[in-house]
């Protein structure tokens, strides 16, 4: 990773083809909006020979190429794959979105991927990008990946390497600040009157050797004296970091008795940690000036993937079973086994449908492969899995993605990437095996989406179209949830943010053609009964030929929460033919599902048939349904009605620091703390009881509050009456929208 000399291999044009597990490198991007992940992937191209100058394709185009939305948002919102070629290994570089809303695709790249780079750019405030940051490296480790981090935008006015090193060493160093260090130091020409001083090579301190790129390629030199005390400095702190993490433990008590450590050993020290996840080494670099061949720092970068990533075949497989769960072993990432492999991202292409990105884990995957698709799709930890989809489909072609070119592959071989066209109705997540032999790979979890975004088609002709483009949006992206609410009659997406909802509603319309309009979220309210009261319903009509008579004196009285509506007959006499007694239970409970007050349903009352009159001729089922509904309405007129709201139990993960404005956040939103809990990493766990009507925007407003920070989950715990002036509010806007006004 220090000096060595390089090639590069493959040709822009071509998709290159790996030849097994252990010539692939599979590397996420992770890091803030605006940390230049996207340029550092341009510059990595080039340097790899994939581009013929800085963001340029061969044959026209940008490996940054992204859909009319992200043109028109000026930031990714979608996972992309670049693969190049550098020194016989095959690179699949996944560039994943910065901002929190789309965290699914961060997901899919961190599933896909063997290895991390973190991506932090040097120019933003710290403070602001600390939460984000500590999240994402979290992610990271959840998963157990290697990591590597990249400090970007050091030409920029007022930055420091060496702050920002101690910057990373707080955010990802908790368990062990010394392995978070830097392996080299950035070299800058001169300063410009604005600040502005352009990154032109860098000093290896392992090697103690100059790379210099001011001629826009690598050139190495010795170092000048002035720089050898730092240089001394960083290098002891390095060597020490790294023998902290050797495998061999006579190291230290060498080094420690003086004695020096030979260059190539540190370096395989280093590469072994790096590929353990025990040492996370910071580097830096910058794109290629105008006309020049290779950024500043990309050589390197390109030499820890190679040398210092683990290959696919060195990390462990997800839990496999058979599609029935029984127990199944995971095999092994070789190019001859059984065929393994998983739908990490699903998209839409407007020539050749639905895309695949694959990731094989076993086996081998050609065009035309008859393979069996299985699955539950994603969801949040603790959620019920959804019903099995299987069936067995022919794969289409295979390509490699390169901006807006689409590379045909041959094959895609085990631990390799490849995107496939018509996978039937294959969803991110899903499973692909040999038909013979079906497999079902463990998903992995998606968070819920907590944003709520009602909406309604614009015209006639996109009522039409509605369902199927909102099918086609939530079978693409799984943190997209729809729902069609039943109380309220609304069609609700349910998104991770507001970014995230924008883009929904910009994606129904570019790719299938359907115009909505967004309008404002109703929350499901109930109503119930405060007190016990009477009521009697008096249907009476006379006209040609036969009439309509019925008469029922009904009781109501309030039950506890969760008893829904309860009908008791006790009727004596006959004076309500028993005939006719199921039509007044129907009148009253078809009432009850309409509401009694603001139009919601009417729930935890029992309502008791006390006595009636008939008619031997004029008294029917109908008649006896109306008079029903007519009792319950009656009686509602006679006693106070009260309004039942839901509320969420919620669960806010957050830093120590902001456990005070949340707290009072929640508690401005009418919420309940009833504990806080300590968690790892210096943050509180708050959990609270919070009306649904105060926590629609919640995930915005916390991501506001905390700086990014901040998470919750929330479920529903149950019902309870509404404050009397909010429900007041309420009935005065029904009241208000009925009239017209």
């Amino acid at each position: 990773m220090g000096d060595r000399t390089h090639t590069h291999t493959g040709a822009a044009g071509r998709a290159a083809t790996a030849d097994g597990p252990a010539s692939v490198r599979n590397v996420v991007l992770v890091g803030h909006s605006g940390s230049g992940k996207t340029t550092l992937v341009e510059a990595l191209a080039l340097t790899a020979g994939a581009l013929n100058r800085a963001g340029r394709v061969e044959d026209g185009g940008t490996v940054s190429d992204h859909d009319e939305i992200e043109q028109r948002r000026h930031r990714s919102v979608q996972l992309s794959l670049v693969p190049v070629t550098w020194e016989g290994y095959k690179i699949n570089l996944l560039d994943t979105p910065g901002y929190a809303d789309f965290v699914g695709e961060l997901r899919a790249g961190l599933r896909a991927a063997d290895a991390a780079l973190f991506v932090v750019s040097a120019a933003q405030e710290a403070d602001a990008v600390a939460g984000t940051a500590r999240a994402l490296w979290e992610e990271c480790a959840a998963v157990g990946m290697p990591r590597a981090v990249v400090v970007t935008h050091l030409d920029t006015a007022r930055t420091s390497f060496e702050e920002m090193t101690r910057v990373c060493g707080r955010m990802f160093g908790d368990e062990d600040p010394d392995a978070v260090l830097p392996l080299h130091l950035p070299l800058h020409g001169p300063g410009g009157p604005d600040g502005h001083a352009p990154l032109t090579g860098l000093t290896g301190l392992l090697t103690q050797r100059v790379l210099d790129y001011s001629t826009g390629e690598r050139v190495e030199h010795p170092p000048a004296g002035d720089r050898r005390e730092a240089l001394s400095r960083a290098r002891d702190r390095l060597i020490e970091g790294i023998i902290a993490e050797s495998e061999d433990e006579t190291l230290m008590d060498h080094y420690l008795g003086g004695g020096s450590i030979d260059a190539g050993t540190l370096m395989d020290d280093l590469e072994h940690a790096v590929a353990r996840g025990a040492f996370h080494p910071v580097l830096t670099a910058a794109p290629a000036a105008e006309g020049a061949r290779q950024g500043v720092g990309t050589v390197e970068l390109l030499e820890l993937i190679t040398r210092g990533f683990p290959s696919p075949a060195e990390r462990a497989l997800p839990t496999v079973t058979a599609p029935d769960g029984s127990p199944r072993p995971a095999p092994a990432c070789d190019p001859e086994g059984p065929l393994l492999a998983e739908v990490v991202r699903t998209t839409s292409d407007a020539y050749v449908g639905r895309v695949s990105l694959v990731r094989v884990f076993s086996g081998t995957l050609r065009p035309d492969d008859p393979v069996h698709v299985c699955g539950h799709g994603l969801g949040g930890p603790g959620h019920e899995p959804r019903p099995l989809h299987d069936a067995e489909v022919r794969a289409g072609a295979l390509f490699a993605p390169f901006g807006r070119q689409q590379r045909p592959l041959d094959r895609c071989v085990a631990g390799d990437l490849a995107c496939v066209s018509k996978l039937g109705g294959a969803q991110t997540g899903d499973t692909l095996s040999d038909p013979d032999e079906p497999l079902l790979m463990e998903p992995w979890a998606m968070s819920d989406p907590l944003l709520p975004l009602a909406v309604r088609a614009h015209g006639k002709a996109d009522e039409e179209k509605l369902s199927q483009g909102l099918a086609r949006l939530v079978a693409e992206d799984p943190t997209m949830r729809l729902e069609q609410n039943q109380d309220t009659h609304q069609v609700v997406l349910w998104c991770t943010g507001e970014a995230h909802a924008e883009v929904a509603l910009e994606r129904l319309r570019s790719r299938y053609g359907v115009r909505v309009d967004a309008v404002p979220h109703r929350v499901p309210l109930r109503e119930t009964f405060a007190s016990r009261t009477l009521g009697r319903g008096r249907h009476v009509k006379q006209s040609g030929g036969h009439g309509q008579y019925a008469v029922c004196d009904i009781e109501v009285e309030p039950l506890p929460p969760g008893s829904g509506v309860e009908f008791v007959d006790k009727v004596v006499g006959g004076s309500v033919p028993r005939q006719f007694v199921p039509s007044v239970e129907k009148g009253v409970r078809t009432q009850a599902a309409r509401g009694v007050a603001a139009g919601h349903p009417l729930v935890d009352v029992r309502v008791t048939l006390l006595d009636g009159k008939s008619h031997a001729v004029d008294s029917s089922d109908a008649a006896f349904q109306t008079a029903g509904a007519l009792a319950l309405r009656e009686a509602a007129a006679g006693t106070r009605i009260e309004l039942l709201e839901p509320v969420d139990d919620v669960r806010v993960l957050v830093p120590d620091d902001y456990v005070g404005a949340v707290m009072g956040d929640l508690a401005g939103r009418r919420g309940r703390v009833v504990g806080t809990e300590q968690a790892a990493g210096e943050r509180t766990v708050v959990r609270a009881e919070v009306p649904e009507t105060e926590i629609g925007r919640y995930v915005v407003d916390l991501r506001s509050l905390t700086h990014g920070t901040g998470r919750f989950d929330r479920e529903y715990a149950r019902h309870e009456a509404m404050p009397p002036q909010l429900a007041e509010r309420v009935r005065s806007a029904r009241e208000n929208t009925a009239s017209g006004h």
